[in-house]
């Protein structure tokens, strides 16, 4: 009888072992963290890895100075990035690792493809998550999910909003019709243009090489709107530099960031290009200035971006959060689930809690997880004389 007894007891013991680290039936992986554990998924190689690099680096500068300055009231930080090379079906197996690795709290994916299917896990876990730079409307649909950078919607809205301003009588737009990053600018960018303005568009699909019938479409165009990312866009202006007119403007948005730093001679485009952002990468002055200092003195310029830029604002607003909330009365410890940190982030998010960083001042952001801060039109290359 003591026998069983004792089985019984052993078995209760392992029971109520599992269920300290369950929680609706999800495993908590960080009930034995010793530091607060980030998580991100992003291309670390491939074509769309000068994105997720300047993502990694950044974020790490940010851990490094909170750990040098003590960290989380002596509790310090570690960030984990994995790499997706810019494919979604890559994402549910680098999420599973980040949990397992102690994930409480992520700044998602780099890009959106990815973005959406991280979206679509992390709700059922209830993992808190603030983007640096996936920037599709939907990325933010579930109540977890934050962007520092503009919704494409957002992005497409602004955009418009300058093109009105210039009283142009015809623009030409060129996009990647079946990417979600170039089809939710463009759709928004319609919805919000001026119908009094003639739109040339034209489009591509894949990764082609050729862009011909595309450039000969628009080779009437002053100002051409390109919601792309930098590498078909470098190809584009690279092919159509004496076709296109040497005065026409090129214009796009956070896709263009790394067109300075890949383009080995960005002097053979004779065109002005130009870009929507809320990160001056030639600042000499103020936070952004301080960032770049930081950033070229260790890494160098050629993965200098806004991308990394936001990374850096995503782990410190995180940081200050968790701090306010701390200071607020709200329990928050090391080993605490990713769920329970969700719910305190997600107060602290839609709640009067403001940042300022190298990518804006005072920045909010709404209860559906778009961020509101300023844009300006950035240049990146004038044009040649």
């Amino acid at each position: 009888m003591k026998t069983i007894k004792r089985i019984l007891a052993m078995a209760l013991c392992l029971v109520l072992a599992i269920t300290s680290l369950t929680a609706c039936g999800k495993t908590n992986y960080s009930a034995n963290n010793t530091e607060y554990v980030i998580g991100v998924s992003g291309p670390l190689t491939g074509a769309a890895a000068v994105y997720g690099v300047a993502v990694k680096n950044s974020a790490q500068i940010a851990i490094d100075e909170i750990n040098a300055a003590g960290g989380l009231d002596g509790v310090k930080f570690k960030f984990v990035a994995l790499d997706d090379t810019h494919d979604a079906t890559k994402v549910a197996a680098n999420y599973a690792s980040l949990l397992e690795q102690g994930m409480q709290v992520s700044l998602g994916t780099v890009t959106t493809g990815p973005g959406l299917e991280f979206t679509n896990l992390s709700v059922e876990d209830n993992v808190f998550f603030l983007t640096p730079s996936a920037s599709g409307d939907d990325i933010p649909v579930n109540p977890n999910g934050f962007q520092m950078c503009f919704a494409d919607g957002n992005q497409g809205k602004v955009a418009a909003e300058y093109v009105n301003s210039l009283g142009l009588d015809k623009i030409g737009v060129f996009y990647k019709s079946d990417d979600a990053y170039s089809n939710g600018i463009y759709t928004q960018f319609k919805d919000a243009l001026d119908s009094k303005i003639n739109v040339v568009e034209t489009v591509f699909t894949g990764e082609p090489s050729d862009f011909s019938t595309q450039i000969n479409t628009l080779k009437e165009c002053k100002f051409v709107f390109m919601p792309i990312y930098y590498q078909p866009a470098s190809v584009f202006m690279t092919q159509a530099k004496d076709i296109i007119a040497k005065d026409a403007i090129y214009y796009g948005c956070d896709g263009f960031d790394g067109l300075a730093g890949q383009f080995e001679d960005f002097s053979v485009i004779p065109q002005e290009v130009s870009m929507l952002s809320h990160f001056d990468s030639n600042a000499t002055s103020g936070a952004a200035a301080d960032f770049i200092k930081k950033y070229t003195e260790k890494f160098g310029k050629d993965t200098l971006n806004q991308f990394g830029a936001s990374a850096y604002d995503c782990v410190y607003a995180i940081f200050n959060a968790m701090k306010a909330a701390k200071d607020a009365g709200k329990d928050v410890n090391v080993t605490m689930s990713a769920s329970d940190l969700c719910e305190i982030l997600k107060e602290q998010f839609t709640g009067d809690f403001k940042y300022s960083g190298n990518t804006g001042t005072d920045i909010t952001w709404e209860d559906n997880g778009y961020v509101s801060k300023g844009a300006v039109k950035y240049v990146l290359k004038e044009a040649n004389k």
